[in-house]
């Protein structure tokens, strides 16, 4: 499931093929993939209206529209969005098709079908649940005063509360992972149980870790075209998630599995304590 990194890789990566291009046709091959409107509506409304920028909130991307109106993107677990030639080869589960005056076409594709568009007006009430995000990593509010009066006295697994988008809104399993592994702190701890100095690290580790991965994922839009979205040049950086069974990269310990909240979670039992 793309995150934050993943996401803004994808934003930069259409966003040169959209800026200024105004909609000659759209396509809705898949009716359930538009969320709250009707796919006839959809399209009609879309229809004849120019982009005037490509934004990201969270895990979402926002495409902004001449006349107000914004077309919110989540992709869900497998969702992509590309702008290609109309003649380039299709994905095979491409479920959108918006065509642009200059010839190309952005299309978003998803073998899963969780993704989901949102198409709202200026005034009109967002219901993709953007308005519901916490800050953004890199956002000057996340301190270690924010974290600590939201999460210390929650009770939760820490990398439970990381994974909240209402607390900071972006992160996912792969880079919990990652983020508690640079912090120390073990992911199945109870956030109660972390003190000052382990706030002050999540604090400066999260928007560093965003920010490396965003910046070791760079593509260009041919490139991104190239691969249909489907190549991620920031794996062989992530240390911790995945490699369940393999020496740690700092002490050499065997990095475990567990599950925690539900989810998948790989962390080093030496470099990583729990506190108690």
């Amino acid at each position: 499931m793309p995150e934050l990194p993943e996401i803004e890789t994808m934003r930069r990566a259409i966003r040169p093929g959209v800026m200024g291009r105004r909609i000659t046709a759209v396509e809705v091959r898949q009716p359930k993939v538009v969320a709250d409107l009707d796919a006839t509506e959809f399209a009609n409304r879309l229809l004849g209206r120019t982009f005037t920028d490509l934004t990201r909130r969270g895990k979402a991307i926002v495409a902004w529209m001449d006349d107000g109106q914004r077309m919110v993107m989540r992709m869900g677990m497998t969702g992509c969005v590309v702008v290609a030639p109309h003649d380039h080869p299709e994905d095979r589960h491409t479920h959108i098709v918006i065509s642009l005056d200059d010839g190309d076409e952005l299309r978003f594709s998803d073998m899963r079908r969780f993704g989901r568009f949102w198409l709202f007006r200026a005034d009109d009430e967002d219901t993709s649940g953007i308005r519901n995000l916490g800050p953004e990593p890199d956002d000057p509010a996340l301190t270690a005063e924010y974290l600590e009066e939201r999460l210390g006295g929650c009770r939760r697994a820490i990398k439970t509360c990381l994974l909240d988008q209402s607390v900071v809104t972006g992160i996912g399993n792969i880079y919990s992972d990652e983020i508690l592994f640079e912090c120390g702190i073990d992911p199945s701890c109870q956030a109660y149980r972390l003190d000052r100095a382990d706030w002050e690290k999540l604090a400066d580790e999260i928007p560093r870790c965003m920010r490396f991965f965003v910046e070791n994922n760079e593509m260009s839009p041919d490139e991104w075209l190239e691969s249909m979205g489907r190549e991620y040049r920031n794996t062989p950086y992530i240390r911790i998630y995945g490699h369940s069974g393999e020496p740690c990269p700092v002490c050499g310990t065997t990095l475990v599995r567990k599950v925690v909240g539900g989810r998948s979670s790989v962390s080093c039992p030496m470099c990583q304590r729990e506190h108690r």
